[in-house]
Formats: structure tokens, sequence, C-alpha cells
């Protein structure tokens, strides 16, 4: 009701609220679900109900082939998106996707990360020397968003080039050269900085993808692309939806698992439901 009420009078609506930690989302997995995936059921009623000219969702590259609860909620997410659009009929609310790489400067990226550990005299903290992430600039990911509210005709899921991925590690020496320092290892015990690796979470990727199914198509835009990927019909997500809504209620773990595997069959996820204020509360 709330965002009915925000929405009355709006013609475009960015969706950028989420659970956006893989970390923090598998050990809060209950409020990752009501966030990105309840929270997007939302937004989509109440764009309906308000006549919303066109929603644009942001989603993450960790929802491609997802190993964590967060990249199996922003990926349902996507696919509330993409069966709304044809849910709401041709000449009604327009929905569509960006999918990002990781951006660079914002809340909890690496680079802000580097700089604190070097001002502290490190050590910097990987957590394998062989993982490698997509960036973007924050302004690159205005643009996308932008662009995608201007192009969209409802059911994309927009992709931005972004070139090779980047090493986490070359990134983290060049951080530490351009602080005019030096890398403390064996070839060199008397450097200022040190590279601790500390073994991925749960989770983790050591490497992220852009496409589910490597099938795209160009856009009127030449560094974005549209993805050509799986649609589930309305009718198919939304008893999902509902059971999913009644097992938040009810703090039923083993049934969420079953519903986002359920929701996302090439779901594999890399370790349990670990809900911390459930285990808590019921020890």
């Amino acid at each position: 009701d709330r965002l009915k009420m925000a929405f009355e009078g709006v013609d475009t609506v960015y969706h950028c609220a989420a659970m956006k930690h893989v970390h923090l989302s598998e050990v809060n997995s209950f409020e990752a679900v009501e966030t990105n995936i309840a929270g997007t059921h939302n937004v989509v009623k109440a764009a309906l109900s308000s006549s919303v000219d066109r929603v644009i969702f942001t989603s993450s590259d960790k929802a491609v082939n997802p190993t964590s609860t967060m990249g199996a909620t922003k990926l349902v997410a996507e696919r509330i998106i993409s069966s709304a659009n044809y849910y709401s009929g041709p000449n009604d609310t327009k929905f569509a996707t960006v999918r990002f790489g990781n951006v660079l400067g914002s809340s909890g990226s690496v680079i802000p990360l580097f700089e604190k550990q070097i001002k502290g005299g490190g050590p910097l903290t990987i957590t394998d020397p062989k993982m490698e992430r997509f960036f973007m600039t924050i302004s690159e990911a205005v643009e996308l968003v932008i662009q995608a509210g201007t192009i969209g005709k409802g059911g994309e899921i927009f992709i931005l080039n972004m070139g090779e991925p980047v090493s986490i590690l070359e990134l983290a020496k060049k951080m530490i050269n351009l602080s005019g320092l030096q890398i403390k290892d064996s070839k060199n015990p008397y450097g200022d900085i040190e590279i601790q690796y500390t073994g991925l979470r749960p989770g983790e990727k050591l490497f992220e993808e852009l496409l589910i199914s490597n099938s795209s198509m160009p856009t009127s835009h030449p560094m974005i692309i549209n993805a050509i990927e799986e649609f589930i019909s309305w009718n198919e997500l939304e008893p999902l939806l509902d059971e999913l809504k009644v097992v938040i209620k009810n703090y039923n773990h083993e049934r969420l698992r079953q519903l986002l595997c359920q929701a996302v069959p090439h779901f594999n996820p890399q370790s349990h439901i670990s809900d911390v204020l459930y285990k808590s509360n019921n020890k």
C-alpha cells in the first residue's frame, strides 16, 4: 500500500532496493527472499495498480548460474519482472531488467575496502588468488539504467558490454603500487603491505558470468546487449511466490531451499540454509 502511494503520478520506477551482499544473504536467508523476491513482487503489483509507465529493475551477474541465496533470489526477481511485462499487457506498464557486474566505489565494493586496508597498513585480504570480477564505474551503471528506461520495450534483460573480467589479485597489487608502497612477500620481506588469502565464503564464485544461455542480441546502444533467456509465465510464478511468503512467515528452512531450487533448477547452493536470527532464537 505504501508503494502504491509513492507511485501515484510516477512515470518511471527504478527498482534498486536489495539485499546485495552474498555473505550477508547466506546467513539472513529469509530477509534476502523477502527483500529480493517478495519486495520485487510488491513493486510489480503497485506499479500495475498505479498505472506506472515503466519499471526498470537492477539485477546482478550473481543471478547467472547462481551458487548463492542472493544470486538465486535475484534470478527469481528477474523472472518476476519479465513475466509481469506480459501479464500487464502490451499497452500497459513495461518491465525490463538491467544486469550489473560490480560497481566500482559502491557500498561494499572491493576498492574502498582495499583503500581502507592500505591506510591501516594492511594486510589486503583476498578470498582466492584466482578470483575475477566484471567491473563497471558508477557513471556506466547510471547510463545503463537510464538507457534501459529509454530503449526498453518490455521484457528485456539488458547487459553492459564490460569487456574482460579483472583479476582481484592484480587489482590489489596495482592499488598497493599506486599508493607508493611495495608488496610484502617472500621475495620482498621488507615490503609495506602484505596480501593474505582468506578462502571463498559460502556462496561465492571464483568467476562471474553475464549470460545464462550465451544467447543475446544487439540493441540500439552499441555497448548494451539484450540477453535471450528462459521465460516463466505469471501463472507458473504466482503460486510459487504465494508459497514463498507463507514459508517466510513460518520460518520453514527446508521448504525455503526447496522452493528456491524449484524456481531456479540450475541453482547450485554451496551451503545449507543458515539464518542467524532464527538459529539464535531456537537454540
